[in-house]
């Protein structure tokens, strides 16, 4: 390229053969209307019906702004999308599905809501063209929990159409079926974000990769996120408070059987309640002990990748020579 881009579209195709083509065109119209320059990143995840091959002729003819990733085999959208995402050069990065039900018409509107200073645009799939009850119905429900225990504040968290600032997405480390909670991790490490209406098309072509028996990763892909991003740098407070909980419930029962002993004469073995209060005692002190144990690792992770726990936005700062005018001028 003649320029570094300004723009990439990171976009993951799993057998989409027959809707590569008409994406492509659709993408190609939209830029139109950007003076920047633009990229797209399509990522190959493994299809096995020709959609390789598709995209391969969508970079012949135009090697200026397509770039294509092969993945050996079906890792799953997440896996897909962090590889757009190391290979995007972009300072804004802009994600949509390859099945044409998002539009590319709105990425402008995208990209003007990022000038306005937000760091993630998230799209509302407000007008959903999909069936109610294996799609529109649990994404509702999964949109209210995922807001819930996360913070952040959506309509739809599943909408792959978002606009991100290339600091944000270095900050996000994906996973699993991270891909959904995207802005959650955004949140987290500082970022603002703001939601806007989008269009949302009906499948023209190729199948849905979707269903519901996916729910129960989401499920716990959620507690993993609501963990680490509570307790990621501290989990001796989550699995001690729970271990604390265990003790006092421990001591709680052994304190009722002390004045069943006394109030009624009933021997400590022959109530239930002893071995109960033992294994209250017990799980609390495994819990702490876990607690030990990650806490330890997670400080080996931080101090062995010399990682921080913090992110800087930006410095303002005096700098050494200004601050001493006599001492050494600061090094070029």
């Amino acid at each position: 390229m003649s320029s570094e881009p300004k723009l990439s579209l990171v976009i993951p195709f799993f057998n989409e053969c027959e809707n590569v083509e008409p994406l492509h065109a659709e993408i190609e119209s939209a830029m139109q209307t950007l003076d920047a320059p633009w990229e797209a990143v399509y990522v190959d995840d493994g299809s096995t019906d020709g959609t390789c091959d598709r995209l391969l002729a969508a970079r012949e003819s135009d090697p200026t702004h397509v770039n294509v990733i092969r993945l050996r085999r079906n890792f799953g959208q997440t896996a897909a999308l962090a590889a757009g995402f190391n290979h995007a050069r972009g300072e804004v990065i802009v994600t949509l599905d390859g099945d044409l039900q998002n539009d590319p018409a709105d990425i402008p509107r995208l990209l003007e809501e990022l000038d306005r200073g937000y760091d993630v645009v998230s799209g509302w799939r407000k007008k959903r063209r999909d069936r109610f009850l294996s799609r529109r119905l649990p994404s509702q429900i999964a949109n209210w929990l995922v807001s819930r225990m996360t913070g952040v504040q959506l309509h739809d968290h599943g909408c792959t159409l978002k606009a991100y600032r290339r600091e944000v997405i270095g900050e996000i480390s994906l996973y699993g079926e991270m891909h959904r909670f995207l802005p959650a991790q955004a949140q987290w490490v500082g970022a603002r974000i703001c939601e806007i209406p989008v269009h949302h098309r009906a499948r023209r072509a190729g199948i849905s990769k979707y269903g519901i028996w996916r729910t129960y990763r989401v499920l716990l892909d959620l507690l993993t996120l609501r963990f680490l991003g509570v307790h990621g740098t501290k989990p001796l407070h989550a699995f001690g408070a729970l271990g604390l909980a265990f003790v006092a419930m421990g001591i709680f029962t052994l304190a009722v059987l002390t004045y069943l002993k006394w109030a009624t004469g009933v021997s400590f073995i022959q109530s239930p309640l002893l071995l109960l209060s033992a294994l209250f005692v017990i799980l609390g002190g495994q819990s702490v002990l876990l607690g030990l144990l990650a806490e330890i690792s997670v400080r080996t992770y931080y101090e062995s990748q010399q990682k921080t726990v913090y992110i800087i936005r930006d410095v303002h700062e005096t700098s050494q020579r200004e601050r001493d005018p006599g001492g050494p001028a600061p090094p070029s």
